[in-house]
């Protein structure tokens, strides 16, 4: 029989959030489909007040589905939704955005330990029926075929802004301002999670102070996604005596974030989990220097484009930056490596690479009778 035409290729997501590493790479993809001519919704389990206008709740697709369609979970976390599309006739793709092991999560919050551990079950038993399993990186394709995805392929995330976003011009002055004749600016961008380690980083920062660098500071940038983990960083800083060096900001503009970066001496990454980093490429594009913890993908994304390190002890960390700082040369050396590494990646391809692989799902392919 004749595959029938792909008529919509639609995205499900658990929940669409603005500013979010899935949320904006799920918008940047209906916006790629689309344009492409292709019909495309995206539906949730949980409305996102913010997004609530962009999406529908995905059991209505069971009245909206049409032969040929071709359905594409951003699979990261646990859902019902996962099931659900196991049971369903139309060709499935996966794209993966690797799943946080319950672990980090277990000293800090059970509900949230209990999604990941559904969420690595979810994956064993959807992957298989899965036509396709899209990876932003090698690290995270491994564990799609360790839960039994059979065809696999490694295509970046496609929200990541290639020439990046200008700063916003006032809240860099103000930046600049704040920290005019102090020490170095560390920056490290990343939801406020266990499993991406600020308090090493704080630790780091506190080590620094106290030996090469007493005027250093560090601007903590991302959303506190396990309140009580954000809550313990705070006050760990201000136990350290920190409180007035170490700032946390959440909720920015894609132009505020730019001007922290644009503000920044280093950008400082100690994360003990990453299936991507979309923050050594956003450092990278801005030219800032990065010393980054060799985890997960880490390494794979960086490459020479940074100072990675193998252990991160807060003297080896403290000791790392104030080594990069004293030497120009390597600094030039680096942020040239990073703009090179930005153009091997590719990233501004990246987008219509995945909707050409998905689009080159048959639509008979994974169907179940």
């Amino acid at each position: 029989m004749t595959p029938a035409a792909i008529q919509g290729i639609h995205q499900f997501v658990p929940m669409l959030h603005r500013h979010d590493a899935v949320g904006d790479h799920t918008r940047s993809v209906r916006d790629l489909l689309v344009g492409a001519g292709v019909s495309s919704n995206i539906y949730t389990e949980i409305p996102d007040p913010a997004t609530r206008a962009e999406t529908r709740h995905y059991l209505h697709y069971e009245t909206e589905a049409k032969a040929g369609d071709v359905l594409v979970y951003q699979f990261a976390t646990d859902s019902p939704m996962a099931e659900w599309l196991r049971a369903r006739r139309e060709p499935l793709v996966i794209n993966y955005h690797s799943i946080t092991p319950p672990g980090f999560f277990g000293p800090w919050n059970d509900r949230i330990t209990r999604l990941q551990v559904g969420a690595q079950l979810e994956l064993g038993r959807l992957a298989p029926r899965a036509a396709l399993g899209i990876a932003v990186s090698h690290f995270d394709a491994e564990e799609l075929r360790h839960a039994g995805c059979t065809r696999t392929a490694v295509i970046p995330v496609v929200n990541v802004r290639v020439p990046p976003v200008e700063a916003d011009p006032a809240v860099l002055d103000d930046l600049s301002e704040r920290w005019r004749g102090t020490g170095t600016g560390w920056l490290s961008v990343g939801r406020l999670a266990p499993n991406k380690a600020h308090q090493e980083t704080i630790a780091a920062l506190f080590v620094a102070r106290a030996t090469a660098d007493p005027g250093a500071h560090l601007t903590l940038v991302g959303s506190p996604s396990e309140p009580a983990y954000a809550a313990a960083l705070e006050r760990y800083a201000a136990s350290l005596g920190l409180a007035d060096a170490v700032e946390f900001v959440s909720g920015v503009s894609e132009a505020r974030l730019a001007a922290h970066y644009r503000a920044a001496d280093v950008l400082v990454m100690l994360s003990d989990h990453e299936g991507f980093g979309v923050p050594l490429v956003e450092a990278m594009g801005y030219g800032l220097p990065i010393v980054a913890f060799d985890a997960g993908a880490v390494s794979e994304v960086l490459d020479d484009a940074g100072v990675l390190l193998e252990v991160k002890t807060p003297r080896r960390v403290a000791g790392a930056v104030s080594r990069l700082m004293a030497d120009p040369g390597e600094r030039e050396r680096l942020v040239a490596a990073g703009l090179a590494r930005l153009h091997s990646l590719d990233l501004e391809a990246a987008g219509n690479q995945l909707v050409e692989a998905v689009r080159g799902v048959s639509a008979s392919v994974g169907a179940r009778s």
